[in-house]
């Protein structure tokens, strides 16, 4: 059984919107998966469909796979760093806004 990996690192999106998505994708076999992220309305769902289909293209390079039987196998969404920015408040104050990003790790399986 191989494995082709794929990584997709400071996606600027939060990952807690990332994982509601990559939650319902683990399991499926890959042409299920890109219809599902197709027809998606959450914002993360293009940047996983193009990971699916750069792990499809890491497999196809190895050769010796048939692309038609591979199930997502591993799905992950780590967080990444978070950038801090401030908005302007009252009475010369400040509030602190965090800019989350995320990691994500795809593994697909033959």
């Amino acid at each position: 059984m191989a494995q082709f990996t794929a990584h997709l690192r400071y996606l600027r999106v939060a990952p807690r919107k990332v994982r509601l998505v990559a939650d319902t994708l683990r399991g499926q076999k890959v042409q299920e998966a890109l219809d599902r992220l197709l027809f998606s309305k959450a914002s993360s769902s293009k940047d996983l469909a193009k990971l699916i289909r750069s792990a499809v293209a890491n497999a196809d390079k190895k050769g010796g796979v048939d692309i038609d039987r591979l199930i997502v196998r591993t799905l992950y969404v780590n967080e990444g760093p978070i950038l801090r920015r401030s908005l302007a408040r009252a009475r010369g104050s400040a509030s602190r806004i965090n800019k989350k990003t995320s990691h994500i790790t795809l593994v697909l399986e033959d």
